[in-house]
């Protein structure tokens, strides 16, 4: 038994769930879940608690998969790539630095590796580079635990459809409890980051894109200044060039979260500083330059607690949604300190992916966890919507089953696949009921 009260990273959604649970084996995974049919409680499962929605709230039974953690087998081919089945509970910080060791990588990951691998795929985790997909298209294989205690197995071989929807499933469809990965030859990246304009940023969009293996930008609201961060891959054996330790401190301690959360607590107090704020930390960017195994440069470190909405837009509109936000920050009067994240990703075929059948852009925004982000969110959440835009299922939006139907082609095949998989809605929530209503 653990303690049953539960709130999220970010400290926005709290959970009284009758009963929290880690198993440590299938067999008591298998028992948790037959007790939750028997007393009629639904169930959901958690993982690092990075979601910014409700996901994982329940006031029914809350498993925790951090008891399941490992690598299983690694299947080698002869391309150097391999197969590597982990435990659904497996963090991605600890599995991508135990790849390195065996020679290996993940193709691309997100910013944060805090995540479980069963969560980063279940809500569409992505990073950024416009030739790869999200952590779920890395998926070769999944096992799932089904209510009545069943281990189903998929794959695009065997139960495809299931496959299809289990990708990303919000859990809805059972307990992940095992994930095999197509893992690449271990590389490097090298990492150039620099100061630049939104302006300049946006004219050489399409080309920087297209060129670069893993771009993205920040922009600094009520500035035309961005940061932009160039990744390119190099072969694993590459003479490495990490950020001194001093530099690294500095940079991504000290500024980025030391100095950036007495920042944000000041301007929370004073909101008509931030865009003087905003304006000399743009200007204060250096450029720097270094080298590095791929996990570790595709990772920061994020300590400032805050709120998220991020929503994928068709990458050619992505400029356009930009200048929107721009101009509904000038017309209205409120001030926003954190800066806005732009990445990019390739179409793909998981039938609730936000980059399903289309090339995507991501907006990102954030609000500071102090502070109110209803207004700026809604906003943004307004612009992304009228080009077709679909929200990250791991961060916070306002739509429902409605509206999630019209701009998923295949909505409702995941609502007949989840309803064979689970037709008593043993791993349903409020959340979940509305998101498919």
């Amino acid at each position: 038994m653990v303690e049953r009260s539960w709130r999220n990273w970010a400290g926005n959604h709290h959970a009284f769930p009758a009963h929290r649970a880690e198993p440590s084996s299938m067999d008591e995974l298998r028992a948790i879940l037959r007790d939750a049919v028997d007393r009629s409680r639904s169930v959901r499962c958690v993982g690092a608690g990075h979601s910014f929605t409700p996901i994982a709230v329940t006031d029914g039974v809350q498993i925790s998969l951090d008891s399941l953690q490992e690598i299983e087998s690694v299947v080698h081919e002869d391309d150097g790539s391999a197969r590597v089945t982990v435990l659904a509970g497996t963090r991605l910080r600890d599995l991508t630095a135990r790849l390195w060791d065996l020679g290996l990588a993940m193709t691309n990951l997100g910013d944060i590796d805090e995540q479980s691998i069963a969560g980063a795929i279940s809500t569409g985790t992505h990073g950024t580079g416009a030739r790869f997909g999200g952590i779920a298209t890395q998926v070769n294989a999944l096992e799932l635990m089904a209510a009545d205690g069943e281990l189903v197995q998929c794959s695009r071989e065997e139960n495809t459809e299931l496959f299809d929807a289990a990708r990303i499933g919000l859990g809805a469809l059972g307990v992940i409890t095992r994930v095999t990965l197509e893992c690449v030859p271990r590389f490097a990246l090298r990492a150039v980051e620099e100061p630049s304009t939104l302006q300049g940023t946006l004219a050489e969009l399409d080309e920087t894109v297209a060129d670069v293996d893993h771009f993205e930008f920040y922009w600094f609201p009520h500035t035309d200044r961005v940061l932009t961060k160039r990744n390119t891959r190099l072969p694993g054996d590459a003479v490495l060039k990490p950020l001194g330790k001093v530099r690294s401190y500095i940079d991504d301690e000290l500024l980025s979260n030391t100095v950036f959360e007495g920042l944000n607590r000041m301007v929370t107090r004073i909101p008509a500083l931030i865009p003087r704020v905003n304006a000399v930390s743009a200007r204060a960017l250096s450029a720097r330059e270094y080298t590095d195994r791929s996990y570790r440069v595709f990772a920061s470190s994020r300590t400032v607690r805050f709120v998220e909405m991020e929503y994928a837009v068709p990458v050619a509109q992505i400029g356009w949604v930009l200048r929107e936000v721009d101009r509904w920050l000038k017309r209205s009067s409120m001030s926003i300190a954190f800066p806005v994240e732009v990445r990019f990703a390739a179409a793909d075929d998981i039938w609730l992916s936000t980059a399903y059948g289309r090339p995507t852009a991501y907006i990102a925004v954030h609000q500071y966890h102090r502070r109110d982000h209803r207004e700026y969110f809604d906003a943004v959440e307004a612009i992304c919507r009228s080009v077709g835009g679909r929200p990250h299922w791991g961060k916070l939006h306002s739509l429902g089953g409605d509206e999630l139907r019209d701009t998923y082609e295949h909505f409702d095949d995941f609502l007949r696949v989840r309803d064979s998989m689970d037709p008593k809605k043993l791993f349903g929530s409020d959340y979940v009921e509305r998101l498919l209503s």
